[in-house]
């Protein structure tokens, strides 16, 4: 068995749940401002039940962010507190506190108004997911693209039947992923393209796995319908048999057959969304200071740093002063998805925005201060508090326990991936039948092939693992892995895989082996070594090799072998390790089908704390 990494988990996460309500409400004193994180201390509860009591209020909140004192109040009150404004010197309090809160609370309901829900069309490469959108729009967006393929994320309002909607057309469902892990919820609805010629295929099957784990409903449009070759009834059994049952079938689906190029039933297909809208009940409060998520963001030669915001809450505002991650500045200009400038974007809205002091990281949350000074202050602790510590973490076989017993997870989130199709559903019934009353195993995604970045991605957005069977973890994925702090299981023999977490429900899980990567290199040159093996003439790209060093040799993103290094050598010196940037002959041990372009991947086992 191979363990990555011993994940960590944000220490944020850790505060106490809180105890059972008392029968008289407790008294606290909350400042005029304060983040979500010292809030969560103040009442001692995690920062996640903070930041659920302040979504249902229409808020959108980070840990770091700073809240006022109404919202504060009505989260402390939910929690049974009974909440009072901590004065200032020389300030005071115009009315009884309970009286405030019914205001501030009747105020923040009143303000709650619809919102356009914004959409994400998603799907496999070259289905017509950009050609959908240009025919929503009229525009020719996709002309401007590099080779007709989507290569950023853009962000279009477009006004159907007197109704907003908000349009992102995504690069693949790793950007929508991204997103969430870094705890930006961008997306109402999924608009899932398959085209009727291909039918459903790996990155389509992706796609649903993404969106089903951030719980998004699913409008299906099956794309191409223009061809002779086209087939919906395939499409939609396909789908079917990955369980997404359209509403035809007696699912809850919608699905439209649609052409893109001929411009058929796309009045049919937003008519759906705007259902599916009307149905999630989408609401937010223009009237409050904005919150929003970088959809995206560059360094324009001209203009400076640029970033595309999508608009959470509230209402952003030419002249705002406003903090994204480490970056800040005041709203100089702002450009709407035409080019033309605006001195507002409304909940729901995207805009091109210039003023930031540096480009932000796509995903980070933007919100609006009251002052520079709070804007430095802002983005200097989100500077000083960076660090894996602040990642999102998912949970490992070691900690499950605990975390179970902490009540701080309700469900094992596992991606499975397996050598052959045949094994998924043995092992799928397996581990889901572990599920307890405490606790469930949910597959949320399951597939054959080796563990990829996608795989790493869905596990760092849905909390959860990675198990495989059989199978190997490409570069990439374990690089990810190792940065994020996602556990990745590999098993060879299916009752060990089961009884490892069965054991870890119960808390009798043994320490396993970490895998520790120690360099990597890519195979030059092949030349004869001693007796009849092969070397493989390398150069070391990152980290070292060592002589004894466990070895995997990966070509095409396949795994090819995993030996070790019995001979390492330069000219005609033996040596123990070589270091990055230096070249040396390699001979692994049983293995000589070394190819020019193989990469090779040095690694030892340790055991686990």
């Amino acid at each position: 068995m191979i363990k990555t990494t011993k994940p960590g988990e944000d220490a944020s996460l850790q505060a106490s749940k809180p105890g059972p309500a008392p029968s008289a409400p407790r008294s606290i004193d909350i400042p005029h401002s304060l983040s979500v994180r010292q809030l969560a201390e103040l009442l001692g509860v995690s920062v996640t039940d903070v930041i659920k009591h302040l979504m249902r209020s229409g808020i959108m909140a980070n840990i770091n962010q700073a809240i006022d004192y109404a919202a504060a109040s009505a989260v402390a009150t939910n929690l049974g507190y009974e909440a009072h404004l901590k004065t200032r010197v020389g300030e005071k309090l115009a009315g009884t506190v309970s009286e405030i809160k019914r205001q501030q609370l009747k105020g923040e309901e009143a303000g709650l108004q619809p919102r356009p829900p914004v959409v994400t069309i998603m799907g496999h490469v070259d289905h017509g997911k950009t050609r959908l959108l240009d025919a929503i729009r009229q525009t020719n967006v996709m002309a401007t693209e590099a080779g007709s393929i989507t290569q950023h994320i853009g962000a279009y309002q477009v006004e159907v039947n007197g109704h907003k909607v908000t349009f992102l057309d995504t690069p693949g469902h790793e950007a929508f992923t991204a997103m969430r892990a870094r705890g930006a919820q961008a997306t109402d609805i999924v608009v899932l393209v398959v085209a009727a010629d291909d039918g459903v295929m790996p990155q389509t099957l992706e796609a649903i796995d993404h969106a089903r784990a951030a719980g998004v409903p699913i409008v299906v449009a099956i794309n191409k319908i223009d061809k002779p070759e086209a087939n919906p009834d395939r499409v939609k059994q396909q789908l079917g048999d990955h369980g997404l049952v359209i509403e035809e079938w007696g699912g809850d689906v919608p699905c439209v057959p649609v052409s893109a190029k001929e411009k058929k039933g796309i009045s049919d297909l937003l008519d759906n969304v705007l259902a599916v809208a009307e149905v999630e009940n989408l609401r937010a409060n223009p009237n409050q200071p904005a919150v929003g998520v970088v959809i995206e963001a560059g360094l324009d030669k001209t203009k400076g740093p640029l970033a595309t915001v999508l608009v959470h809450n509230g209402t952003l505002r030419l002249g705002n002063m406003a903090v994204v991650g480490t970056t800040w500045g005041k709203i100089k200009a702002m450009f709407n998805d035409q080019g033309k400038q605006v001195r507002k974007a409304e909940p729901a809205t995207p805009v091109v925005i210039l003023g930031l002091n540096g480009v932000p990281q796509a995903g980070h949350i933007l919100t609006v201060v009251a002052s520079e000074q709070q804007a430095r202050a802002a983005a200097q602790k989100e500077l000083e508090q960076q660090g894996p510590s602040r990642l999102p973490k998912s949970v490992s076989l070691d900690n499950l326990f605990d975390q179970i017993t902490a009540g701080k997870v309700k469900a094992l989130n596992v991606i499975l991936k397996t050598d052959v199709q045949g094994s998924i559903e043995p092992i799928k019934n397996a581990l889901q039948q572990l599920g307890t009353g405490e606790i469930q195993v949910n597959i949320i995604r399951s597939a054959s092939g080796n563990v990829t970045e996608s795989d790493v991605m869905l596990a760092i957005a849905s909390k959860g693992l990675v198990i495989g069977f059989g199978t190997g973890v490409e570069p990439g994925a374990r690089r990810l892995a190792e940065a994020e702090g996602i556990d990745i299981r590999i098993y060879n023999i299916i009752y060990e895989l089961v009884d490892d977490v069965d054991k870890a429900l119960k808390g009798m899980l043994k320490p396993a082996f970490v895998e520790v990567i120690e360099g990597r290199g890519e195979t030059r040159a092949v030349f004869p070594a001693m007796k009849k093996a092969k070397a493989a003439g390398a150069i070391i790209t990152e980290g070292k090799v060592s002589r004894g060093v466990s070895a995997r040799v990966w070509r095409q993103e396949q795994l090819v072998v995993e030996s070790v290094v019995i001979s390492l050598r330069r000219f005609k010196e033996d040596l123990k390790e070589v270091t990055a940037g230096y070249e040396a002959g390699i001979v692994l041990k049983d293995f000589n089908d070394h190819q020019i372009g193989d990469v090779l991947e040095f690694f030892r086992k340790e055991r686990g704390g």
